[in-house]
């Protein structure tokens, strides 16, 4: 083998390795000491790429069995708190005009407590969800189920919420039924965190869009609102675990930057996709593709 042919052997070969992501060695028969030790010091970056890798991964299941842990850990204080602040408010109604008025002030602390603890439940739950997703720990079942009904429902819990803030709605769901392959539960968590985000994070542009369509072989459904957006570096890290975007006076957006890993994985673990197109204050459209179910008849159930 000439030179110039083990050198572009060697470059093939160290692609496809690096392409697939693969454990392999370059291996070359020649006489050529050069190509020899070429050959050599790549392998040994191939090692360390390889060790670096496992590292990773050793460090990733650590930090979501330490996440697990705590979450789990905290959920139960948290819990007994929640119940003692839920008495507490209730309390309240059962007091007279006299206690009330004497006690006002207790009680806005104790519904305003209440609030923030359930706020910290909720972030507990979103970081057990995710480190059990990442573990392979978060079994879905995956079965046939109408899509345009639970559509239909989603919208429907943001109802009051939408007009009470004055939102202009938007929604196309056909009429005949839309069958989905996937965990009714999990489109349910999915389309009420994408919902949720379009009212909070687009109410500057009063508006929310909602449709569902078949782009075989998937369902597909577009949230969209016209508010601040996301700029293009945003987008590429909106999924990411713990990502909070900026708004134009440079501070963070609130939010815990959970729900969205949490949907897309979902979504991935479905044998779906969740992905987001932004132009700030024109459409922010995120849009989730589901496997399409069987038509007339429920498929049998399996979990992922």
């Amino acid at each position: 083998m000439r030179r110039r042919e083990e050198t572009a052997f060697l470059g093939r070969e160290l692609k496809r390795i690096l392409d697939e992501k693969s454990d392999e060695k370059l291996t070359v028969f020649t006489g050529r000491e050069e190509t020899k030790e070429l050959c050599a010091q790549i392998n040994r970056l191939l090692d360390e790429r390889q060790k670096l890798r496992a590292d990773q991964k050793q460090k990733e299941a650590a930090m979501a069995q330490m996440l697990s842990n705590v979450s789990h850990d905290i959920r139960t204080p948290m819990t007994v708190l929640l119940g003692y602040l839920e008495m507490l408010c209730l309390q309240k109604d059962k007091d007279s005009g006299a206690d009330r008025a004497l006690w006002g002030s207790a009680w806005e602390m104790a519904e305003k407590a209440e609030r923030k603890a359930a706020q910290v439940m909720e972030l507990m739950e979103q970081f057990f969800t995710l480190s059990r997703l990442r573990a392979g720990e978060e079994r879905l079942t995956l079965r046939c189920f109408e899509l345009g009904e639970v559509c239909r429902e989603c919208v429907l819990d943001f109802y009051e919420l939408l007009t009470r803030r004055k939102f202009q709605v938007e929604v196309s769901i056909p009429e005949e039924e839309v069958p989905a392959f996937g965990d009714e539960a999990a489109v349910r968590r999915i389309l009420s965190n994408l919902i949720s985000n379009g009212v909070r994070y687009g109410g500057d542009g009063k508006y929310l869009g909602f449709s569902l369509h078949r782009e075989a072989p998937f369902a597909c459904i577009r949230v969209r609102d016209r508010g601040m957006g996301l700029s293009s570096e945003a987008v590429s890290h909106v999924f990411d675990r713990l990502f909070r975007a900026e708004a134009e006076s440079g501070r963070e957006v609130p939010g815990t930057g959970l729900g969205l890993s949490i949907a897309k994985r979902l979504a991935e673990e479905m044998g779906g996709t969740l992905s987001v197109f932004s132009e700030p204050f024109v459409e922010t459209c995120f849009t989730l593709r589901i496997p399409l179910g069987a038509e007339g008849g429920r498929a049998e159930e399996r979990n992922s």
